[in-house]
């Protein structure tokens, strides 16, 4: 068992070593891991500094490395354009913007993880349950997917929040309502594809029960392809969540999120301050044509062979 486990092991690294060298040859899928280390790496220590000022009941702490405190209003510095002093320039009530989107990156990552890991921990168990037990397991499961995916996400996920509340959390539980059947139909179709495969066959007649097989080797089987899609994911998931917060469900101001920056911003677009609603769109758009590149290339090196189990 030992020398299986670090047989596997250094397939593993192998296949990261691989993708390293494939990236380094592929300028895109080089540029969307650029963008994609910069933004979670940067949301993640902003997070953390965050979390602690509020541990600390300090919550400058959370600002600690960004140019402003990006709640401090100056009404003298309202609607100053881009410059060194304010590169992304400054808004309505004179903070600066460029802080603000730093401040509000660790709510955009959050979002997207807990969606994302949500949607693939619930589809992913209805979607193999349903492919490998087939007949009436699959119907009933299937059809409840369907139901589901008949109304419109955004529509339905703002009829989640509107009845639970806002709030980041309540947001997020909002858009996995709608975002696990996806998972499930790429889950059950994956599963499909390895149930009849040799190796489940053998594990059937070593005695190991269903549930055995569906967690031991079904999804780690599946789990690969679903890595790319994810990845891509991740960015709609941010986008998502820019327009509820955009459309003002998202957490309360002052907090400075996305959508809401963008939604305040066009109020005074295109004079006096185009930037305040440009920018923070184009910073989401920037991510998520990011992690949309990153995915991309990650879904050719699949493909192309170069991950193995």
């Amino acid at each position: 068992m030992a020398v299986q486990t670090t047989i596997v092991s250094e397939r593993r690294v192998s296949s990261l070593r691989l993708f390293m060298t494939y990236m380094l040859h592929n300028p895109p899928t080089l540029i969307g891991f650029i963008i994609t280390v910069a933004f979670y790496g940067w949301a993640i220590i902003e997070g953390v500094l965050q979390l602690l000022g509020m541990v600390l009941h300090n919550p400058a702490i959370g600002w600690a490395l960004l140019p402003y405190n990006p709640f401090a209003v100056n009404y003298a510095a309202a609607f100053q354009p881009p410059s060194l002093k304010h590169i992304f320039g400054t808004d309505n009530l004179g903070r600066d913007l460029f802080s603000e989107i730093l401040y509000g990156a660790p709510t955009e990552v959050l979002i997207s993880i807990l969606v994302v890991g949500s949607a693939i921990l619930i589809g992913g168990f209805i979607g193999m349950i349903s492919g490998y037990f087939g007949k009436y397991v699959d119907e009933a499961g299937m059809r409840v997917t369907d139901m589901f995916l008949a109304f419109p996400a955004i529509i339905l996920a703002l009829a989640v929040e509107a009845a639970i509340g806002r709030g980041a959390i309540n947001a997020a539980i909002a858009l996995v309502v709608v975002w696990w059947p996806t998972y499930a139909r790429l889950f059950r179709a994956e599963t499909l594809r390895v149930k009849t495969q040799y190796f489940i066959d053998a594990a059937k007649l070593s005695g190991t029960g269903s549930a055995g097989i569906i967690f031991r080797h079904i999804f780690p089987n599946v789990l690969t392809p679903i890595i790319s899609y994810a990845t891509i994911d991740l960015g709609n998931v941010i986008l998502a969540y820019s327009i509820i917060s955009f459309l003002g469900f998202g957490v309360p101001p002052p907090y400075p999120e996305w959508g809401r920056l963008v939604s305040e911003g066009f109020q005074y677009f295109p004079a006096p301050a185009w930037w305040y609603a440009i920018i923070p769109g184009v910073v989401i758009t920037i991510v998520v044509i990011g992690l949309a590149l990153l995915g991309d290339g990650i879904s050719e090196y699949i493909t192309s062979g170069g991950i193995t189990a």
